[in-house]
């Protein structure tokens, strides 16, 4: 069985807003403050639609048999296309159970129109049955399937009133949370050329969802206490071994008491 765990970082679609609002000629910078006032005066929050946000990160926590794997897609030079296809390539491939928190809300949506902007196939995230009779009932699209987990979702019993973010849960559960920035901060970070912080920063938030993940696979009886314990020391270990200094900062963060 394999299981992924993916979070998605995004900076504002200027080349969209310039088309849509008659933009030309102005810089990323002036055009992304003029997307923000503009949701802003619409909603009262400057969170842009899904179809105005642009891929610049995608970090994955990838569990295959005795493999433990955790890395952002690509490069930082890749594009955003590039990303796409490495993304439901690796679907196509294995086949993985898909674990996020808020995927459903709004990693899965902001992929699915990025998709559909850069002509990218994904044949086996979009399967329902029609090639493969195993997908029936159990697909990526089904919100209560079980092929894709958005543990956000699943947690709050599917009631909005219910939901909580990944910091809170997190930190409940003792593990470290948001490390580096906040989701609200990758815009700045983005136009100061800080690509590889933004990866790192995608990269804490899906290590803190797939130990929520382990925590969550031991609440529903598919991991024994010590199966449970041995995906966490599975975990340290691969973190204490990782060069990347963000993983060993998560590691140092996160106490030996905290499961």
């Amino acid at each position: 069985m394999n299981t992924l765990a993916f979070d998605i970082e995004t900076v504002p679609d200027t080349d969209l807003a310039r088309r849509i609002h008659g933009l030309k000629g102005l810089t990323d910078d002036e055009v992304g403050q003029i997307m923000f006032a503009k949701r802003r005066q619409e909603t009262g929050s400057e969170f842009l639609p899904h179809e105005q946000q642009r891929v610049v990160a995608i970090s994955c926590v990838l569990r295959s048999r005795d493999t433990l794997k955790i890395w952002s897609l690509g490069e930082e030079s890749s594009t955003e296309k590039e990303l796409l296809v490495r993304f439901f390539d690796g679907i196509d491939k294995y086949t993985p159970d898909l674990v996020s928190w808020n995927g459903t809300g709004f990693d899965l949506p902001v992929l699915n129109h990025r998709c559909l902007l850069h002509g990218v196939t994904a044949a086996r995230y979009w399967e329902t049955g029609a090639n493969d009779t195993s997908f029936r009932f159990s697909n990526y699209l089904g919100r209560f399937h079980w092929r894709h987990m958005d543990l956000m979702d699943i947690l709050s019993g599917f009631q909005g009133r219910g939901r909580s973010g990944l910091d809170a849960i997190a930190n409940l559960l003792g593990f470290p949370g948001k490390r580096g920035m906040q989701g609200a901060e990758v815009w700045e970070a983005y136009r100061r050329g800080e690509l590889a912080r933004i990866r790192a920063y995608c990269e804490t938030d899906v290590l803190n969802t797939y130990l929520i993940y382990l925590r969550f696979e031991l609440l529903r009886g598919h991991l024994t206490p010590a199966g449970h314990a041995a995906e966490i020391a599975r975990m340290r270990k691969t973190l204490s071994e990782s060069s990347a200094a963000h993983c060993r900062e998560f590691l140092a963060a996160w106490p030996d008491t905290a499961s």
